[in-house]
């Protein structure tokens, strides 16, 4: 990854929504910048629990338990100065934060500063208990709009939007994450170059791994490529399921449902050649998309044309059953080595788990922890950048 120009505070809590944590610290962690996520009460190493929230046409969002999040930063050694702006994720954290006074005077120093604040979701509740939404325009969930309206902010609703007020960004949920990053990143300083008409083409299938889909794919938005994510036998607006892969000490990982994933371009009738790289996402669906001759060919594409392909986890399956491996060097989730070594190619071992690997055109991983590596260095074979 790039050398490390700024460095943001992530403030989290139990039952934070899971991508609002997870793909703004991976995303900004692939562009160089050094993400601190702490909670209070605990310490570096300790775990909050994350939860899923999507819609399946009831009034509210459902929950479900996502991953487990770990800190990397102990609250009570938080020292506001190191840091160049703030990330408050959503999720039902922040009522709970909301009502911290540790967690209000932080907030209150990194807004009196102008250090660039980010709140999606629920998030902008800790603002209106900071006394920081007046006269301001902002946006978040729904429902947190009477809250912000009564603390006087101009509350702004809307699906998908973003809002930027000085120093304030604010979205709605984590379906406005590409906007929200970019406008964070460039509030940090950032100038992104490189990314104009790429295009990349993401290859899905049901019970794929809910990270490996959703972090690498809004990290490239973010950065204002193209993304179009397909699946065999499938249209744009048609529905993946994800699966929540965690480690959690046993001998390999568990698997819980994760979220619904929506498609934004139709698999029959696809042009690859007017795509610049593919990403293959991870979790259960390659050992059944491997068996489609139709996803052979596109990986023989891409590999054929030394176009960048980066492969996360149990998704080098279907380029080891592409036959288009022999000879290169790459490294995958451990169950998988003897694909790996069936196929001809030298296998390199994912220790720590996050290692990431680039032979030519080929960027794999062995799973999710290692996405900033992974984003990084496919933005390295496209030119991409991100600069302060």
């Amino acid at each position: 990854m790039a050398k490390c120009e700024r460095r943001v505070l992530m403030l989290c809590g139990d039952y934070m929504e899971d991508y609002e944590a997870m793909v703004p610290l991976q995303a900004l962690e692939a562009y160089g910048i050094a993400v601190d996520a702490a909670s209070p009460g605990r310490k570096a190493g300790d775990v909050c629990r994350t939860a899923i929230h999507g819609s399946c046409g009831h009034q509210t969002f459902y929950e479900i338990t996502g991953h487990n999040f770990t800190l990397n930063a102990t609250f009570d050694e938080v020292e506001f100065s190191k840091y160049d702006g703030l990330v408050l994720p959503g999720g039902r954290a922040p009522e709970h934060l909301a009502m911290n006074p540790s967690v209000i005077d932080l907030v209150t120093k990194f807004s009196d500063s102008k250090r660039p604040i980010a709140s999606v979701c629920h998030a902008p509740l800790i603002l209106a208990a900071a006394g920081l939404a007046k006269g301001l325009k902002c946006t978040g969930y729904r429902t947190v709009g009477p809250v912000l309206v009564a603390a006087g902010a101009h509350w702004v609703e809307s699906k998908k939007a973003c809002i930027t007020d000085g120093h304030h960004i604010t979205a709605v949920t984590f379906e406005s994450h590409p906007e929200f990053i970019r406008g964070f990143v460039q509030a940090l300083g950032g100038n992104i170059t490189g990314s104009d008409n790429k295009r990349i083409l993401f290859l899905c299938g049901d019970y794929m791994e809910t990270y490996e889909i959703k972090v690498p794919l809004q990290s490239l938005e973010a950065l204002g490529c193209h993304v179009d994510a397909v699946c065999p036998n499938k249209k744009a607006g048609d529905i993946c399921p994800t699966a929540v892969h965690e480690f959690e000490g046993d001998q390999t990982y568990s698997e819980k449902k994760g979220y619904n994933f929506t498609l934004t371009a139709n698999f029959e009738g696809l042009e690859l050649s007017s795509y610049d790289a593919l990403v293959i996402p991870g979790g259960r669906a390659p050992a059944c998309l491997r068996l489609d001759k139709t996803v052979i060919a596109m990986a023989k594409h891409f590999m054929e044309a030394n176009k960048p392909v980066a492969s996360i986890g149990l998704g080098q399956q279907i380029l080891a059953a592409a036959g288009v491996l022999k000879g290169r060097k790459w490294t995958a989730y451990p169950a998988v080595k003897l694909d790996v070594v069936l196929g001809g190619a030298t296998w390199l071992e994912p220790d720590p788990i996050h290692r990431c690997f680039t032979d030519g055109n080929l960027v794999t991983v062995a799973a999710w922890p290692g996405h900033p590596e992974l984003v990084a260095q496919l933005m390295e074979l496209l030119g991409i950048q991100v600069t302060f």
